[in-house]
């Protein structure tokens, strides 16, 4: 069931997404289809509350690699979704269903963070984009994390009305979240 999960998430990396072309995000599966971000048991109890910390409890060595996949997956599939709303703002006249979808991805996303990032699921771990800073800096992670959660909300609240100004306005507030969070947490490849 879980190796089920694993394959059927949808495609995602919100750190990759920002710094992918249009002609990448012209792939876009997240946006195209009704998928949803499933979350695992572990970390389901961290996802259902924005002001909890990271996980302590480490993963199973035995784990870590389907686990990092897993967040891998995850990111993708938000980073998709990413995509699909710069491509569609870029635009004078926006598909607001795209963005409004899309929108609602990143939001069901935006509060797993934290809970994706668990001891034991670093570089030392294996291959990530995960720098270790995410677990030497905690509560600057989590801070982040949350300020890119309440983004993602703001940003969803926008992309339910009609103004664009006002939807571009809030997509520019969560990129800069995200943006934050690139530059100290995430290793360029």
């Amino acid at each position: 069931m879980r190796s089920t999960l694993f394959i059927t998430a949808a495609a995602f990396t919100m750190l990759a997404a920002c710094n992918q072309s249009d002609d990448e995000a012209l792939g876009n599966s997240a946006a195209a289809t009704n998928q949803v971000l499933p979350i695992t048991d572990q970390a389901a109890d961290a996802a259902k509350a924005t002001t909890a910390a990271l996980p302590t409890e480490p993963v199973a060595k035995d784990r870590a690699a389907a686990f990092m996949e897993e967040r891998h997956e995850k990111y993708e599939a938000m980073g998709d979704a990413m995509k699909a709303v710069s491509r569609e703002l870029k635009g004078d006249s926006p598909d607001l269903a795209v963005v409004r979808k899309s929108a609602g991805i990143i939001n069901a996303f935006a509060p797993q963070v934290p809970s994706l990032f668990p001891p034991g699921t670093g570089p030392d771990a294996g291959k990530t984009e995960a720098k270790a800073e995410i677990w030497q800096k905690p509560d600057d992670f989590l801070a982040k994390s949350r300020d890119f959660t309440a983004a993602a909300r703001a940003f969803n609240a926008a992309a339910q009305g009609a103004d664009l100004a006002a939807i571009r306005a809030a997509h520019g507030t969560m990129g800069k979240t995200c943006k934050a969070c690139h530059d100290l947490y995430r290793e360029e490849h």
